[in-house]
């Protein structure tokens, strides 16, 4: 099994789709100056051109195209809105937040549009996702979470609640007490998505430059590693989690939390017809530490979790490398799931890291003076978000008055993160008290969520 190597996405040999571009030598002037080649930056770059196809884009990217969280990702196109929608509503009101949900759900639609339009291949397909539910406390979550999402802008036939006999003729997972099918999730192959993104806003025009890492940022200034400077009149900070490492934004305003995938070698048909996952659908479950999956185009189960959440002082690894723990732990998953399906060997295990801020709400913002903007605190659903917050960018630079431009997330500023020791004691503990309230729940059978885990999501601000 491989471990680390960014990750199985990036890690494959895609016929050359990871090209080699050259690091930036020389000071330059541009109108856009895009700091990082990762969907934020690239979906940036392409509604840019749309707007204004003679617009100079350059983007700088520290290591090579998909190597942040848009190479590492499960793959997940969801509608799932990345804020807490009470907060967001206080500030905002109601409507907004539900025309916020609304456009997400289109979103994923609009993606997968562009994809067929430009002639894209990430192995797209629209299957929706379930989620099962294996204590009778987890069931009533998912029913409270159906009654909010429908007052917060989903429709009826978007999410429906599934007795054990229904779920289990999705996907045959053991000890299932029930489930929730959303309609609105696709699923894709984030490398292929990523590469192919590249290379569409390279043919329009736009020029990135690898190993070219951004050191410091300021009024329409971007300064690399190396000393050269980048002057435009829009500088867009496109790094999500990694921000924080860049001189010019704020060390504490997103924290960058760990997640961990492992996927395995292609099953045989067998154990697909014992698991019973005909469709493709993703897959998850509605513990506290909850995990995702997919099942990929080429018959594998991706399957991620958090594993070590947090590294002091706000880390950040470079290859991806997971520790045997949490290999073992998501491994395990998998035989508790599918017990029936014999040995499921992993191929490969990576991790990488999402961006969270301290109230769980993602932000949009552009300095119109400084011309500096960015984007971030997706929460593990970056894919759609990132496509809403790059067209927020876009329509914003261009002067376009529209849904996405009128968002509620714009503007927003969350509250920084505490300073560590706080951040890391915060962090770790509130996945250590999910924990445990994860085994008192299914030890138990609970009916109810257990108290610990309403008393760690107030602690750190999720509810």
């Amino acid at each position: 099994m491989k471990n680390g190597h960014i990750s199985f996405w990036m890690d494959r040999d895609l016929d050359g789709l990871q090209t080699k571009r050259p690091r930036l030598e020389a000071d330059l002037e541009t109108d856009v100056c895009i700091v990082g080649a990762g969907f934020t930056g690239l979906w940036t770059a392409y509604l840019l051109q749309r707007h204004d196809p003679a617009l100079r884009i350059h983007i700088l990217e520290s290591d090579f195209v998909g190597h942040g969280a848009s190479g590492r990702n499960d793959g997940w196109v969801s509608a799932l809105l990345s804020a807490n929608r009470r907060k967001l509503a206080a500030a905002s009101g109601r409507d907004a937040v539900i025309e916020f949900q609304r456009t997400m759900i289109e979103a994923v639609d609009e993606i997968i549009d562009i994809l067929s339009d430009e002639n894209i291949d990430a192995h797209q397909v629209k299957g929706g996702h379930l989620r099962v539910a294996r204590t009778p406390a987890a069931l009533a979550r998912q029913e409270a979470s159906q009654r909010s999402a429908l007052d917060w802008g989903y429709r009826p036939e978007h999410i429906t609640m599934l007795s054990r006999q229904e779920a289990d003729e999705r996907i045959r997972v053991d000890g299932t007490v029930g489930g929730m099918f959303n309609t609105t999730t696709a699923r894709i192959d984030p490398s292929l998505l990523v590469t192919g993104l590249a290379r569409l806003v390279e043919r329009r025009g736009a020029v990135i430059h690898e190993n070219t890492r951004v050191a410091a940022v300021a009024a329409h200034t971007a300064r690399t590693a190396q000393g050269q400077r980048v002057r435009a009149p829009y500088v867009l900070v496109c790094t999500e989690a990694y921000s924080g490492q860049i001189d010019g934004m704020p060390k504490r305003r997103i924290a960058p939390v760990n997640s961990s995938i492992v996927i395995t070698e292609p099953l045989a048909e067998s154990q697909w017809s014992t698991i019973g996952w005909n469709d493709d659908e993703c897959f998850g479950d509605s513990a506290h530490v909850f995990t995702y999956a997919q099942r990929t185009a080429d018959g594998r189960i991706a399957i991620g979790g958090r594993g070590k959440p947090y590294r002091y002082g706000s880390r950040t690894d470079h290859a991806g490398e997971v520790d045997g723990k949490t290999v073992q732990l998501l491994h395990s998953r998998l035989t508790e799931y599918f017990p029936d399906a014999g040995e499921i060997p992993l191929a490969h295990a990576w991790c990488g890291v999402i961006g969270v801020t301290r109230d769980w709400c993602a932000f949009v913002d552009l300095d119109q003076q400084t011309g500096i903007g960015t984007a971030g605190g997706y929460a593990g659903h970056g894919v759609t978000t990132a496509f809403v917050a790059a067209n927020t960018l876009a329509d914003r630079i261009c002067g376009v008055d529209s849904r996405y431009s009128r968002l509620p997330w714009f503007g927003h500023r969350p509250p920084l993160w505490e300073p560590e020791p706080a951040r890391w004691i915060g962090i770790t503990s509130m996945y250590g008290l999910f924990g445990v309230a994860d085994t008192q729940e299914e030890r138990a059978n609970a009916e109810r969520t257990a108290p610990i885990a309403r008393f760690a999501a107030k602690i750190t601000g999720m509810d």
